[in-house]
């Protein structure tokens, strides 16, 4: 393998991993954004999304990538039910209860996921797992074009729900002020679980990529949920442009640090990436100046 051809592979390779990381913090940010709750335990939720494909996978035999949409949508309505039973009841009464909350999630997600599952690790068994696409200077799998692909169409659907319907703009609304948004009619509390809903959407698809790329288990979520607060800090809080930016680019740092440095310096360099941002812009690369 020529050396261009190995930096191109070490790039496609960042690449998927960012398209991992972006969808992970961008549903971070959706949460945050519209309810200024840090979800801890979101980690759990791309694990439990995972879990969701895997079984539909091994129960219909279909594809995998036409059933990550409806592990989308039940890990989606799971998070509803997670704000309105948990998130709702403690909102306003202190950061501390929400960050127990969140924290006391992810103990009783992955204690539950060992029950169900076991804690083996398991993969889901692409059709397109043994298929390239060769350019020449390297060969790319075609899981991982349709993974980038997927990514790129969840991220067009959701700039197109945010910013032409009414939900979106409500959405939008409630994110930049609660009260002027009820003053003009907005159901905030519904804005709540939608915005909780769609983030839990976006990490169980992150999850079923993922569990198609690489294999899992109960503890998955733990290092991927770091990841993903780093993304939506070095881009900015409550920035979708910002998580998109900062995942890509921290899945191609790190996978190029790997392979220049080792493993072992591949969540190091992630708060090393972190720490840069902040010192030259704390807010982020397109968080405001309050």
């Amino acid at each position: 393998m020529t050396e261009i051809t190995t930096l191109l592979q070490i790039f496609i390779w960042g690449l998927t991993a960012g398209c991992i990381y972006v969808l992970m913090a961008v549903g971070l940010n959706m949460i945050f954004g519209v309810m200024k709750v840090v979800n801890f335990a979101h980690g759990e939720i791309m694990m439990l999304g995972a879990f969701a494909s895997f079984g539909l996978y091994y129960y219909t035999g279909l594809n995998p990538y036409f059933l990550m949409l409806f592990s989308m949508v039940i890990i989606g309505v799971f998070g509803v039910m997670i704000e309105r039973f948990g998130f709702r009841k403690v909102l306003g009464t202190g950061k501390l209860n929400e960050i127990f909350l969140s924290l006391g999630l992810i103990y009783i997600l992955q204690n539950a996921a060992v029950k169900l599952w076991t804690d083996d690790i398991r993969k889901i068994n692409s059709p397109y797992s043994s298929m390239t696409l060769d350019l020449g200077v390297l060969n790319i799998t075609y899981d991982r074009i349709i993974a980038i692909a997927f990514t790129a169409l969840i991220l067009i659907c959701l700039y197109l729900f945010l910013t032409r319907t009414d939900i979106g703009r409500a959405l939008r609304a409630t994110s930049q002020n609660h009260e002027a948004a009820m003053l003009m009619g907005v159901n905030v509390n519904h804005m709540y679980m939608l915005s909780f809903g769609i983030g839990a959407a976006l990490a169980a698809s992150a999850g079923t990529v993922h569990a198609i790329l690489s294999p899992f288990n109960p503890y998955m979520g733990t290092i991927p949920g770091i990841m993903a607060f780093t993304v939506i800090i070095i881009g900015g809080l409550g920035s979708i442009p910002g998580a998109i930016i900062a995942g890509l680019m921290l899945g191609l740092v790190q996978n190029f640090t790997i392979f220049y440095f080792g493993g072992a310096w591949k969540e190091a360099v992630a708060f090393i990436l972190l720490i840069i941002v902040l010192v030259i812009k704390p807010t982020g690369i397109f968080g405001e100046e309050h």
